[in-house]
């Protein structure tokens, strides 16, 4: 799985920002609702989880809330594990993370949210064959009902490299892309099992031929919209199943979520994901500004519907 025919897969390590000290100081830490009974930390100026995560989370839940082992690739600081973990009360989660810090936040939230019995963080990289391996042998024998993943969406060589690892890692595909997740998920899936992922918006040929690949089959996509009429598609969320021998060629069901209106208000479909999570709604908190810098606008469109 180290090999493939992305340029990123060739040399990772070449791309790689140091890593950044561990989390010593816990100023640095904000302290956030995730659902309506888990808090997470995470870095004050570091990858901070948004409405990618929370949507990948819900779409999972919805869609096998009969799930009993559930596994989140790439899971970063633990926030769709624990949405999962928190939503699915019977089932048991693992989690693959390899930046190191985290991983780190990741351990500490499972920790402080009383998980540890049911939620199994593990530190490498999820191309590892091995790794993949003895975390079925540990957790799941037969396969995963559930495998999930919020990859990071630009290639190496599109973007510049933050000089902070976490938020490289988070936004470069230093580790592989929605390919390279795919495969992992084939992997690790139970025969009947579902995987959820996201990939930016426009990506849906490199979904389709990861998932041609892997010998998984395109179910549905949920195509978000951060803000009615001001801005198009920022991303979407993929289900995907493992493909039978005489499959016919099934078209894809897409549909659409809206966080905010034309006013900046969070729209019904926003509330209602903030009410399945367990979170109140706030009548009183103020719309969306609808004017933004350019300095702002590609952080903001990410973050303007998360769930805190």
């Amino acid at each position: 799985m180290g090999s493939g025919p992305w340029p990123s897969y060739k040399s990772p390590r070449a791309a790689m920002p140091e890593e950044v000290p561990s989390l010593s100081d816990l100023s640095d830490l904000t302290d956030d609702a995730l659902t309506g009974r888990v808090r997470v930390l995470q870095r004050r100026r570091g990858h901070r989880y948004s409405l990618d995560d929370v949507l990948t989370a819900w779409v999972a839940a919805v869609a096998r809330p009969d799930a009993r082992t559930c596994l989140d690739l790439g899971c970063g600081l633990g926030s769709v594990l624990l949405m999962l973990a928190d939503t699915l009360q019977a089932a048991r989660l693992a989690g693959i993370e390899a930046q190191a810090v985290s991983h780190d936040l990741l351990q500490r939230n499972v920790a402080r949210n009383h998980l540890a019995e049911r939620v199994q963080p593990h530190f490498g990289d999820l191309r590892d064959a091995t790794l993949l391996t003895r975390v079925l042998d540990e957790v799941s024998p037969c396969g995963f009902d559930l495998v999930t993943g919020t990859p990071p969406y630009k290639p190496v060589g599109t973007a510049t490299a933050s000089p902070d690892s976490q938020k490289a890692h988070a936004r470069l595909e230093l580790r592989g892309g929605v390919e390279a997740y795919l495969q992992a998920a084939a992997q690790m899936l139970a025969p009947d099992g579902l995987c959820v992922v996201c990939a930016e918006a426009g990506a849906e040929h490199r979904v389709a031929a990861g998932a041609a690949a892997a010998g998984l089959s395109w179910l549905a996509r949920l195509d978000v919209i951060p803000a009615q009429g001001r801005k198009g598609r920022l991303f979407a969320v993929h289900s995907l199943v493992r493909a039978t021998p005489d499959e016919e060629t099934r078209p894809v069901v897409i549909s659409t979520f809206v966080a905010r209106d034309q006013h900046g208000a969070r729209t019904e479909q926003a509330l209602a994901l903030r009410r399945f999570f367990g979170l109140h709604d706030n009548p009183e908190q103020t719309p969306s500004p609808q004017v933004r810098t350019r300095k702002h606008a590609a952080s903001a469109a990410r973050a303007s519907a998360t769930l805190d």
